[in-house]
């Protein structure tokens, strides 16, 4: 079956042209032209290609929403706000990815199909994955369910958990900012290094006794981050 698309934005032509290309890619697309219209959608989708700009209620809190009600669910915003602080924003909500207006619709439909893809993946895998261990954090590949101590499993959505995954695999490891964008969102991401960072603060939130003082996910001033196994 066609992957449904919930694209949420207020322009009519601008929703008009991104509805058909996706559609001539084969995309199924459900529409909603304001936040509160979104907030109450309540069809079933695969992935949120979201508006950053909305009447009713804004971009942010709807990505805010929809990432705490569904943590595995791709989230894609768009924007004409350029600056560092909107795009940080967006990612520290829970956005996957970020595109500035004007933008072509070819790298948006593919896009929109790597986060797809990605989602698939992780769908195929063995419902039996290996768990992954290091220091006091259990982390299960199938299900993306953290646990600390044998606590309370936290879903985590599925770029935090790429991300953990990664770090996880490499305790110790210090990875810069560049690596970490090459090895976990792929070598054709045209990212940028604060995408990494809006993950680290994501996951230092539910890593960490006190996220402005980590001891297990640190900084290693000049040369990026890593994984502790043992905590100081």
């Amino acid at each position: 079956m066609a992957a449904t698309v919930f694209l949420v934005e207020d322009d009519d032509a601008i929703a008009e042209t991104l509805q058909e290309h996706l559609c001539r890619a084969g995309f199924t697309v459900d529409r909603a032209s304001d936040g509160l219209q979104a907030l109450r959608h309540d069809r079933p989708f695969d992935l949120l290609l979201l508006d950053g700009m909305l009447p009713g209620a804004d971009g942010f809190e709807v990505c805010r929403h929809f990432r705490q009600a569904q943590p595995q669910l791709p989230i894609l915003m768009l924007s004409a706000r350029n600056s560092e602080a909107h795009r940080v924003l967006g990612l520290e909500l829970g956005a996957d990815d970020y595109l500035v207006k004007p933008f072509s619709m070819l790298e948006l439909v593919a896009r929109v199909r790597g986060q797809l893809r990605r989602l698939a993946h992780w769908r195929a895998l063995p419902q039996e994955g290996q768990v992954l261990r290091v220091g006091p954090f259990e982390l299960q590949p199938q299900s993306r369910a953290l646990r600390r101590d044998g606590g309370q499993a936290h879903v985590l959505p599925l770029r935090e958990f790429e991300l953990l995954q990664f770090l996880m695999r490499h305790p110790g490891e210090v990875f810069s900012r560049e690596a970490l964008l090459r090895r976990v969102w792929g070598a054709g991401f045209d990212g940028y290094e604060h995408t990494v960072n809006s993950h680290i603060n994501r996951l230092r939130n539910r890593l960490e006794d006190d996220p402005r003082q980590p001891r297990w996910l640190q900084t290693v001033w000049g040369a990026g981050y890593r994984l502790s196994a043992d905590a100081p």
